[in-house]
This record gives C-alpha cells, sequence and structure tokens, in this order.
C-alpha cells in the first residue's frame, strides 16, 4: 500500500488554525459543560500538593483523595453558607439603604444646585434598590442549580485527582520514553500547579485583610465583600476594581465622601502590599506574563465562557500556552508572545533599566 503524502507545513497550520477556530465556536456553545471542566481542573490542581503529601505518609491513594475531598467540600460549602447570608442580610435591609440612598443623593443634589448645576429632571427617589436586587436576583442561579453545579464540579475533581498518578506513565508512553519531553512537562505542570496555589494564596490574604478592615469600619455586608474580593482578584487588574466598587458605594451611604475616602485608600494599599510583598513571599519566583497577553486572555476567555471565564482566565491560558510549548510545531507561538520563559530553566533576561533579577522554573 502506497504511503499517504504529507501535506505541505503551510498548509498543515491552515488546517490547524480552522480546527482552532471550531473548538472555539464548540467551547462557547458548550460553556455550562467546559466551566464545570474547568473549575474541577482548577481545583484539582489546588488539592494535588496535598493528596500527594498525605500518599508519600503512607496514606492510600482513595483515602487521600477522601480526605482532601472531604476537606475541600466543608471549605467550598463554608464560603457558600457565608455568602448566602450575607447576601440575605443585605436584601432584608434594602429599606434601610433606601434611605440612606435617597439622604445621599439629596445632599449631592443641593451640593450641584448650589454651583448652578441643574438637577430638575432627577429626584432621588428616582434610583430603586429594590429593583436592582430583583434584577440581581432573577440573574442569579438558583439554589438547585448550585447545588447541582458543584456537586458535578465535586465528582469530576475526585476522578481527576484518581487520574493524576497515571499521567506521567501516559505521557511516557506519548513521547516515547522522551526523557528531555518528559522532563519538560513535569515542569511545566509544576509551574502552572505552583501559579494556581500562589494566586489563591494571595487571593485568601486580599479577602481577609479586605473584609476584616470593612468590618472593624462598620461598613455592611463587610462579609460579602471580603469573599467577592476573593473571588474576583483571580482576574488581573479589573478584577480588584469591580470588587471595591460595591464596598466604596455602601461606605458611601453610611459615612459620606469620608467612607469612600478609607475605603479607597484601603484598598490601594491592600494592593500594593499583597500584589508585591506577599505575593512575592508565597512565590517562589516571579510570575512574568506580558499585559496584553493577559488582557486579552481576560477578553477571550470571559467571551468564551462568562464570569468563570474571566475569573480562571490566566490559568486556562497557561494551559494552552503549555500544550504550545510541549509541541515542536507551536512553541514558537509563545516565543512570540514572550512566554516562552515560564516553561524553560532558562531565565528571562531583565528589562532594560529596571535592574531585576530574572525569574527562574524550578
Amino acid at each position: 500500500m502506497a504511503d499517504v503524502p504529507a501535506l505541505p507545513r503551510s498548509l498543515g497550520i491552515v488546517l490547524m488554525l480552522a480546527a482552532m477556530v471550531f473548538l472555539i465556536i464548540g467551547i462557547q456553545l458548550l460553556a455550562y459543560l467546559v466551566t464545570i471542566i474547568v473549575v474541577s481542573l482548577i481545583l484539582a490542581m489546588l488539592a494535588y500538593p496535598a493528596t500527594k503529601a498525605l500518599r508519600e505518609r503512607g496514606v492510600p491513594e482513595m483515602a487521600a483523595v477522601g480526605v482532601v475531598t472531604v476537606v475541600a467540600c466543608l471549605a467550598v460549602l463554608f464560603l457558600c453558607y457565608i455568602t448566602f447570608f450575607s447576601f440575605e442580610s443585605l436584601i432584608s435591609d434594602l429599606p434601610l439603604y433606601q434611605e440612606e440612598l435617597t439622604a445621599r443623593l439629596s445632599e449631592l443634589l443641593a451640593l450641584l444646585d448650589r454651583y448652578g448645576i441643574s438637577t430638575a429632571a432627577f429626584s432621588p427617589s428616582s434610583i430603586n434598590l429594590q429593583q436592582i436586587a430583583g434584577i440581581l436576583s432573577s440573574s442569579a442561579m438558583s439554589i438547585a442549580d448550585l447545588l447541582l453545579y458543584l456537586f458535578f464540579i465535586a465528582v469530576t475533581t475526585i476522578f481527576m485527582l484518581l487520574e493524576v498518578p497515571q499521567v506521567p506513565a501516559r505521557i511516557r508512553r506519548l513521547t516515547k520514553n522522551s526523557t528531555k519531553s518528559v522532563e519538560g512537562f513535569s515542569r511545566m505542570s509544576r509551574f502552572l500547579i505552583e501559579f494556581v496555589i500562589v494566586r489563591t494564596e494571595a487571593n485568601l490574604v486580599h479577602g481577609f485583610l479586605f473584609g476584616a478592615f470593612l468590618w472593624v469600619m462598620g461598613v455592611h455586608a463587610a462579609i460579602l465583600w471580603g469573599v467577592l474580593t476573593f473571588i474576583l482578584a483571580y482576574i488581573p487588574y479589573i478584577g480588584l476594581i469591580i470588587a471595591a466598587v460595591p464596598a466604596i458605594f455602601f461606605a458611601w451611604l453610611q459615612f459620606g465622601l469620608w467612607g469612600v475616602v478609607a475605603v479607597v485608600a484601603a484598598v490601594i494599599v491592600l494592593n500594593a502590599l499583597v500584589e508585591n510583598p506577599i505575593f512575592a513571599h508565597f512565590a517562589s519566583r516571579r510570575f512574568e506574563i506580558p499585559a496584553l497577553v493577559v488582557i486579552l486572555s481576560v477578553i477571550f476567555w470571559g467571551w468564551a465562557l462568562g464570569v468563570a471565564g474571566m475569573i480562571f482566565a490566566v490559568p486556562l491560558t497557561l494551559i494552552v500556552l503549555m500544550i504550545a510549548q510541549f509541541s515542536d510545531d507551536w512553541s514558537w507561538v509563545n516565543t512570540i508572545l514572550g512566554v516562552d520563559h515560564l516553561f524553560t530553566e532558562e531565565q528571562k533576561p531583565p528589562a532594560e533599566g529596571r535592574g531585576a533579577e530574572a525569574p527562574t522554573v524550578r
């Protein structure tokens, strides 16, 4: 039987790009299923080091996965409980917040009138918090849907943790026992897991400190805004700003302008504190990813998967880049994007004039 002639390289790339377009369309159409897989994968990355540590101490694999799963489920359920409790408390106190909002808007309109700015077309009672809360509640996931969603995620995460020990052997068979390929995949996997863990630790510190500050200050639903900060801090650049908006709004309702100034100052200080020394303390290396790549990843994954895509945009992008780096035909993409240093043992040269030490991968 005659051999099938190989396709030209350029034609192969075109066909690969066409396949990627169909894959992207499929991801968007199957966003619910893909989101479950993505969240499960991130949770598996967070839980794998603990599972591995238990196995190294002689705990059977099933028992180690079971212990980690129970602890993780309790943590997620606790997070959901305090979120729902805080949200329900917020909804029940809406009449009080409406009175505060009307008073603050009256002060603001009086100030504008004093400077000759006409406000006749606007009244303090034109903004109805009850209607806004109704819109948010109707668009939110019901408790039954959320529990089903969490169940699917938990089951998928458990089976992912059980499959992890078999992955190295499968990679060796795939690469025909190529030592260089296996070591490269192992190094890239460690980097990806390390990034997810470090980002989660930094977010936890950030959310706790911000929520504690708001609680001490006496801002309504301080715990809810702390949890929101922990979750949205995964979104680069804009996540912390979005999380701070409701806290700033309620600080304005309660304390006026000085409350806004206090919360904004806290956001700036905590951002400088957590995103620099604390993040650097948790990290065994610096995760330098070009800002353009980060922004484009947030836009793309947000379009494809919604809010969940924006939250996990960077880990998802790192997974795609890791696959590209593992392929000889597509590793040039990482070089063009300036992220090839993330998956190699080579150090990235420091930027001119910065004198910063180049990051290394262990």
